[in-house]
């Protein structure tokens, strides 16, 4: 069965770094489209990056580019997002997501942008 696991969140000062994993299993990750999306407390869930599976390309959200980066490794069937100059309003849980007849998600981690 289709599993995406997140890691990699927790509380940063505003302009500090994280990197998310999430590791996918159930599936042929290097076929999928990957892409990360968060969710703020009493927002709509947002789509923030993705990363085709051929030639990975990638889009993201305005309000992330210049400062994300998301990539993968097909050999370790893991996705990753490498945010960068955090703010406060980046303050969300992060989930990875794919479709595979359906949409799967993972189970979130929490990234707290606080001073």
């Amino acid at each position: 069965q289709v599993q995406l696991v997140e890691s990699g969140g927790g509380l940063v000062q505003p302009g500090g770094s994280l990197r998310l994993s999430c590791a996918a299993s159930g599936f042929t990750f290097s076929n999928a489209v990957m892409s990360w999306y968060r969710q703020a407390p009493g927002k709509e869930r947002e789509l923030v990056a993705a990363i085709g599976s051929v030639g990975g390309s990638t889009t993201y959200a305005d309000s992330v580019k210049g400062r994300f980066t998301i990539s993968r490794d097909n050999a370790k069937n893991t996705l990753y997002l490498q945010m960068n100059n955090l703010k406060p309003e980046d303050t969300a849980v992060y989930y990875c997501k794919t479709i595979r007849l359906r949409a799967y998600w993972g189970q979130g981690t929490q990234v707290t942008v606080s001073s």
